[in-house]
């Protein structure tokens, strides 16, 4: 009798343990399931690819690194879930507010285009997570576009160089008078005199910068001229 008792107390355990589980799960995919999750993540793995080509076809600087467009991937699908698992749980997501205002990134960004690039993997996470997937694939095309556009396009180059000259103090008047007619605009940034010497830097904007090293050396009393390709910070 006792043995038959215990075997049906263990049955009974086995069922409330199975039902147990059973409540557990379909509370955790209750606004959230299975197939939800492989699609919004299919989606953000589509999205992202997006966002790593654009960045790897309209990037401009020395070094491309591969590695940062697989950051862009990966911020896109990690946001996603995040964003899909706090969105129906208030609480939740101001203890992720929270604990996501204590986190310091200690990777500096050389490029500021690298962080608006994050922040579009990021935002496109977001829309996605909100399972706004038409919204996010239009905004996706839509920057890619544009970004390709402003790449492409050629603008103007300001054609700014730095001129150092190292003459003689007698001769600066006519290096003045040269600079005056070879350049469309000019500005000084730095002059150094000794007692035998002087050196000046000037900020120039010309289109032959060769000539003008060339006419700046023919001036009797000249040693040295230097011209270096710089970006202006004063918008001349």
């Amino acid at each position: 009798m006792s043995h038959a008792y215990a075997e049906s107390l263990s049955v009974r355990n086995l069922l409330s343990s199975d039902s147990s589980l059973s409540q557990y799960f379909s509370e955790q995919f209750a606004s959230l399931t299975p197939m939800k999750v492989i699609i919004a993540l299919l989606m953000g793995l589509l999205v992202g690819l997006l966002v790593a080509f654009t960045y790897k076809k309209c990037y401009k600087g020395v070094l491309y690194s591969p590695n940062f467009s697989l950051t862009l991937i990966m911020l896109t699908l990690v946001t996603t879930p995040v964003v899909m698992c706090i969105k129906s749980d208030i609480s939740l997501s101001m203890g992720m507010v929270g604990a996501l205002s204590i986190v310091r990134f200690r990777t500096a960004v050389k490029e500021p285009l690298d962080t608006a690039y994050m922040f579009w993997a990021l935002t496109m996470g977001i829309l996605l997570g909100a399972e706004l997937y038409v919204v996010a694939v239009a905004v996706a095309l839509g920057i890619a576009v544009i970004l390709f556009a402003l790449t492409f396009v050629k603008f103007r180059t300001p054609n700014t160089y730095l001129l150092v000259v190292h003459y003689d103090q007698e001769v600066e008047q006519d290096i003045e008078r040269l600079l005056k007619t070879s350049v469309r605009a000019r500005h000084l940034r730095s002059k150094t005199v000794t007692r035998n010497s002087a050196e000046m830097t000037v900020e120039v904007r010309l289109d032959r910068p060769h000539e003008l090293v060339s006419n700046v050396l023919n001036v009797d009393g000249v040693y040295d001229a230097t011209l270096v390709s710089c970006q202006s910070d004063a918008g001349m």
